[in-house]
């Protein structure tokens, strides 16, 4: 599938139960050339005659928790030991190792890695967070109350001081920013949907998983210094899926649809932004309302993605662009009129990006007014 998509698998080595000796094998199966050991000649025997593009290493998943209940002294020393049996041969593209990372704002489960691990042994560090209401209830994917939708952003936007403070770590010890931060599991997390199997994970996504989605992006956008991967950790029908399916049918969801808005910022360079906003408020609780991020692309076309987070009020944004002179503002914008809303599959175009007009140019002044629980991206010439 990745062969199809142009994109690069991520695998996870198992360093709970497994052993060096697997993982090395299962390098070697995977990326060596052909002839190269007995694992290469079962690659053939098995009907694949050239190697696959692995480049992307993990090793362990969670080994703070199922991926082996480990401390994270006790961790550093096992991803040393992996990491070393972790041949490259002659394979073009050098092997990329992410060290399994903190969980949510254990700062010192970063600490140590960076510390304790040699510079030459690893490439990235992994970072978990889930936005749930409760571990023990998380509520329903689509029948949820404005409360319980606010408790959900806010868990979600956590990730701006999670990012933040585990990156200031990490420049005390790599202050030149050669090390990444793989934020590779993140999304919000609900109660299955009824009928279906517990273990699947299977949930809807609705507009506030859009909302989850644009803001998070902005975010990782915005400390992409540091951030150079992040993963909804499912694709298909589990968790923060982009796509749903049942039998022969394929349902595209909000989230599928804000990643597909966003993706203007691939390869393009990220531009500093500064949005004020007014606060969303619920009860004696706020959040800041937008979220935004920039970036400008090769052929010098500016993007700005911007993310409403109030599920009541409508917020205005105005922006003073400085060095460009831009004569035309265009919009896409992701919305709907309630914040359950979802595509189904009797319905599975409920909610479609539209043509947004309401971005408004005045020599260096960007003025424009976001809906309630709605993401917009603009492209500025």
């Amino acid at each position: 599938m990745c062969e199809l998509l142009g994109a690069y698998p991520y695998l996870s080595g198992n360093v709970g139960s497994g052993t060096p000796q697997e993982l090395a094998d299962w390098i070697k199966y995977t990326t060596h050339p052909n002839g190269s050991s007995p694992m290469t000649d079962l690659r053939q025997q098995n009907g694949r005659p050239n190697p696959w593009k692995v480049k992307f290493w993990g090793l362990g998943n969670e080994a703070w928790g199922c991926g082996g209940n480990m401390k994270v002294e006790y961790y550093a020393n096992v991803y040393r030991q992996y990491a070393t049996f972790m041949t490259n041969w002659n394979n073009s593209d050098r092997l990329y190792r992410i060290a399994s990372g903190a969980s949510d704002d254990d700062y010192h489960w970063t600490e140590v890695l960076m510390k304790e691990l040699p510079p030459n042994m690893f490439d990235a560090l992994g970072l978990h967070h889930y936005s749930v209401i409760n571990w023990s209830k998380k509520g329903s994917a689509t029948n949820f109350s404005e409360q319980e939708y606010f408790t959900t952003m806010k868990r979600a936007l956590q990730m701006e001081e999670l990012v933040t403070k585990h990156s200031a770590i990490m420049d005390k010890y790599d202050p030149q920013k050669k090390k990444h931060l793989a934020v590779d599991e993140w999304g919000g997390w609900y109660d299955v949907e009824p009928g279906t199997n517990g273990a699947f994970l299977f949930q809807q996504n609705t507009m506030r998983d859009a909302v989850l989605a644009g803001a998070t992006l902005n975010i990782f956008n915005n400390h992409c210094d540091r951030v150079k991967m992040a993963n909804l950790a499912q694709i298909i029908n589990v968790l923060q899926a982009v796509i749903l399916t049942k039998e022969e049918k394929l349902v595209l969801t909000p989230t599928y649809h804000v990643m597909e808005m966003y993706n203007v910022h691939h390869d393009a360079t990220m531009l500093p932004l500064d949005v004020k906003s007014n606060k969303y408020i619920l009860g004696n609780d706020t959040l800041l309302a937008v979220w935004a991020s920039a970036s400008k692309d090769k052929n010098g076309v500016t993007h700005i993605s911007l993310t409403n987070v109030d599920a009541k009020k409508a917020q205005p944004v105005s922006i003073t662009i400085h060095g460009a002179n831009y004569r035309t503002a265009t919009g896409r914008i992701l919305t709907s009129d309630k914040v359950q809303n979802y595509n189904s599959f009797e319905n599975p175009n409920k909610i479609l990006p539209a043509v947004y007009n309401g971005a408004k140019l005045s020599g260096s002044k960007l003025d424009l007014t976001i809906p309630p629980f709605s993401v917009i991206v603009l492209e500025l010439k």
